[in-house]
């Protein structure tokens, strides 16, 4: 490092790799061994080395920040193109949404807090940049069979993991929990998720097995949960990206049923613009064709209760 470099534009980061996120290719590059494990257990490895990237993530951690967990609440503010996101009092990131291109200085703990790069840092940063690299985001879990994708949306506990969790038992293969990203790829629409684990509330217990008797240990926005990773029995479940092909909006009920209903495309719309972050005219312009798709397709209503076993079952007869 030079004296008075403050911005650590001299600061080096010799370890690059790069990752895919839909169909945009990023190229990540820190000094951390455990920030690119993180990168690696996040975004899917790009097959090959491009000849250039659609954006850049720079990340540099600083190893005289003494900074310990507990972490707390982070802190996002955008003016313009930049949007800043702060996560303790020595670490923080800048991205410039138009130029694609994202800055940050992070502590040694908070490097090496890998789950905390899963599950915060890094899908904070993707919906940040998503619009400017051409992804619609979706408050909305995937799966998919012989790549044809199932989008389950809705609105927080209306049973998108659990009902994600359930169909994996039917056959449907496992892509994505609670954020699905969906872009056009030479004209083919693409659902993709991050590779994160399940997030299932305590209340998982009294529906799968392997969670019966035992208690959530992990946090997540001041709410105890099961953070399950697809391992053994449905690692081989797992898939990268799929064509999707029905939407189903969930609405939970206290009684048991199951009750399939169609919906018009502009109720459809209002849902998934109302999720979107505002973006400039060129990346809305770049997410409306990839919404047109989407509302192509057929979307139904799922209102419904009781067993997620025997609701996933009924939805996969209907797909």
């Amino acid at each position: 490092m030079n004296p008075g470099d403050f911005l650590r534009i001299q600061a080096e980061t010799p370890l690059c790799e790069y990752f895919r996120a839909g169909a945009a290719v990023c190229r990540f590059s820190t000094n951390c061994e455990h920030l690119l494990k993180a990168a690696r257990e996040t975004f899917w490895s790009a097959r090959s080395q491009p000849d250039s990237a659609d954006f850049s993530i720079r990340l540099w951690v600083d190893h005289a920040d003494p900074a310990q967990p507990p972490w707390p609440k982070p802190y996002v503010r955008g003016l313009g193109d930049l949007v800043f996101g702060g996560f303790d009092a020595g670490s923080s990131m800048l991205a410039n949404v138009r130029g694609r291109r994202v800055i940050g200085r992070f502590s040694p703990a908070m490097a090496a807090d890998t789950a905390y790069w899963k599950t915060v840092i890094f899908p904070m940063l993707l919906s940040v940049l998503a619009g400017s690299i051409g992804l619609v985001e979706l408050h909305a879990s995937c799966l998919a069979r012989d790549q044809r994708g199932l989008v389950l949306m809705g609105p927080s506990r209306s049973g998108k993991s659990t009902l994600a969790m359930a169909l994996t038992e039917v056959g449907f293969r496992f892509l994505s929990d609670d954020r699905t990203f969906c872009s056009l790829n030479r004209g083919q629409l693409v659902a993709w998720g991050l590779p994160r684990p399940l997030k299932l509330r305590s209340d998982a217990g009294a529906w799968f097995e392997k969670f019966r008797d035992r208690e959530p240990t992990d946090i997540q926005n001041g709410e105890r949960v099961f953070h399950f990773t697809p391992r053994g029995h449905l690692d081989h479940q797992r898939i990268a990206e799929c064509e999707p092909r029905l939407l189903v909006v969930l609405e939970r009920q206290q009684d048991d049923g199951f009750r399939l209903t169609r919906m018009k495309p502009s109720e459809i719309r209002r849902q998934i613009e109302t999720d979107l972050m505002a973006e400039a005219p060129d990346a809305i312009q770049r997410q409306a064709a990839t919404i047109h798709r989407l509302l192509d397709l057929p979307v139904w209503r799922l209102q419904y209760g009781g067993r997620p076993q025997a609701i996933a079952a009924q939805l996969a007869h209907h797909c």
